[in-house]
Protein backbone atom coordinates (compact mmCIF):
# COMPACT_ATOMS: atom_id res chain seq x y z
CA UNK A 1 0.00 0.00 0.00
CA UNK A 2 1.73 3.50 -0.81
CA UNK A 3 0.02 6.68 0.51
CA UNK A 4 0.43 10.23 -0.07
CA UNK A 5 -0.76 12.56 2.23
CA UNK A 6 -0.60 16.29 2.68
CA UNK A 7 -2.66 19.25 4.57
CA UNK A 8 -6.18 18.14 3.23
CA UNK A 9 -5.51 14.48 4.12
CA UNK A 10 -4.54 11.34 2.03
CA UNK A 11 -5.04 9.18 -0.36
CA UNK A 12 -4.06 5.20 -0.67
CA UNK A 13 -3.08 3.11 -3.52
CA UNK A 14 -3.15 -0.73 -3.44
CA UNK A 15 -0.28 -2.21 -5.38
CA UNK A 16 -2.84 -4.15 -7.42
CA UNK A 17 -4.45 -0.93 -8.55
CA UNK A 18 -0.64 0.51 -9.21
CA UNK A 19 0.14 -2.98 -11.03
CA UNK A 20 -2.70 -2.19 -13.75
CA UNK A 21 -1.53 1.21 -14.16
CA UNK A 22 1.67 0.42 -15.18
CA UNK A 23 0.00 -2.96 -17.19
CA UNK A 24 -1.92 -1.39 -19.51
CA UNK A 25 1.07 2.00 -20.35
CA UNK A 26 3.07 -1.41 -21.31
CA UNK A 27 0.84 -2.54 -23.21
CA UNK A 28 0.26 0.35 -25.46
CA UNK A 29 3.84 0.41 -26.59
CA UNK A 30 4.51 -0.99 -29.67
CA UNK A 31 6.08 -4.06 -30.10
CA UNK A 32 4.68 -5.89 -27.16
CA UNK A 33 3.07 -8.75 -26.93
CA UNK A 34 1.70 -9.07 -23.32
CA UNK A 35 2.99 -9.41 -19.92
CA UNK A 36 5.06 -12.26 -19.06
CA UNK A 37 3.98 -14.34 -16.04
CA UNK A 38 5.41 -18.21 -14.43
CA UNK A 39 3.13 -20.73 -14.23
CA UNK A 40 2.98 -22.29 -10.26
CA UNK A 41 2.51 -25.21 -11.30
CA UNK A 42 5.46 -25.72 -13.84
CA UNK A 43 7.52 -22.75 -13.46
CA UNK A 44 7.25 -21.93 -17.24
CA UNK A 45 6.25 -18.26 -18.46
CA UNK A 46 3.46 -17.78 -19.67
CA UNK A 47 1.39 -14.96 -21.86
CA UNK A 48 -1.16 -12.47 -20.47
CA UNK A 49 -3.55 -10.52 -22.45
CA UNK A 50 -6.37 -8.75 -21.27
CA UNK A 51 -7.34 -8.31 -17.43
CA UNK A 52 -4.83 -10.21 -15.67
CA UNK A 53 -1.88 -7.57 -16.87
CA UNK A 54 -0.63 -6.82 -13.48
CA UNK A 55 0.59 -10.44 -13.30
CA UNK A 56 3.48 -9.14 -15.29
CA UNK A 57 4.19 -6.38 -12.80
CA UNK A 58 6.47 -6.59 -9.63
CA UNK A 59 6.35 -2.76 -6.94
CA UNK A 60 8.35 -2.42 -4.25
CA UNK A 61 7.30 0.76 -2.24
CA UNK A 62 10.80 2.13 -0.38
CA UNK A 63 10.86 5.64 1.43
CA UNK A 64 7.26 6.68 -0.92
CA UNK A 65 9.24 5.53 -4.33
CA UNK A 66 8.01 3.22 -6.15
CA UNK A 67 10.20 0.55 -7.86
CA UNK A 68 8.76 -1.28 -10.82
CA UNK A 69 9.78 -4.90 -12.64
CA UNK A 70 8.12 -5.77 -15.19
CA UNK A 71 8.36 -8.69 -17.44
CA UNK A 72 7.27 -9.16 -21.46
CA UNK A 73 6.91 -10.80 -24.02
CA UNK A 74 8.02 -8.95 -27.58
CA UNK A 75 7.06 -9.35 -31.30
CA UNK A 76 9.51 -10.71 -33.25
CA UNK A 77 11.48 -8.29 -35.56
CA UNK A 78 11.46 -5.50 -33.75
CA UNK A 79 14.22 -3.76 -31.65
CA UNK A 80 14.05 -4.91 -27.76
CA UNK A 81 16.18 -2.08 -26.59
CA UNK A 82 13.72 0.79 -28.56
CA UNK A 83 10.58 -0.96 -26.81
CA UNK A 84 12.49 -1.03 -23.65
CA UNK A 85 13.16 2.67 -23.08
CA UNK A 86 9.49 3.44 -24.85
CA UNK A 87 8.64 1.24 -22.00
CA UNK A 88 10.16 3.27 -19.09
CA UNK A 89 9.33 6.57 -20.23
CA UNK A 90 5.59 5.90 -20.68
CA UNK A 91 5.40 3.79 -17.64
CA UNK A 92 7.24 6.35 -15.45
CA UNK A 93 5.08 9.74 -17.65
CA UNK A 94 1.68 7.53 -16.67
CA UNK A 95 2.16 6.51 -12.88
CA UNK A 96 3.85 9.88 -12.07
CA UNK A 97 1.15 11.87 -14.24
CA UNK A 98 -1.61 9.96 -12.94
CA UNK A 99 -0.86 9.26 -9.12
CA UNK A 100 1.53 11.80 -8.03
CA UNK A 101 3.83 9.03 -6.67
CA UNK A 102 7.69 9.29 -7.92
CA UNK A 103 9.01 6.09 -9.18
CA UNK A 104 12.95 5.29 -8.55
CA UNK A 105 13.69 2.65 -11.21
CA UNK A 106 12.22 0.78 -13.51
CA UNK A 107 13.71 -2.80 -15.13
CA UNK A 108 12.07 -4.78 -17.82
CA UNK A 109 12.49 -8.33 -18.21
CA UNK A 110 11.89 -10.01 -21.66
CA UNK A 111 10.79 -13.31 -21.14
CA UNK A 112 9.97 -14.25 -25.30
CA UNK A 113 9.81 -13.21 -28.27
CA UNK A 114 6.74 -14.12 -30.25
CA UNK A 115 5.77 -14.18 -33.86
Amino acid sequence: MMQISNENGSINFSVETLANIVGVSTMECYGVVGMASKTAKDGLWELIKGENLSKGVKINCKDEKLSVELYIIVEYGTKISVIANNIIQKVRYNVENYTGLKISSITVNVQGVRV
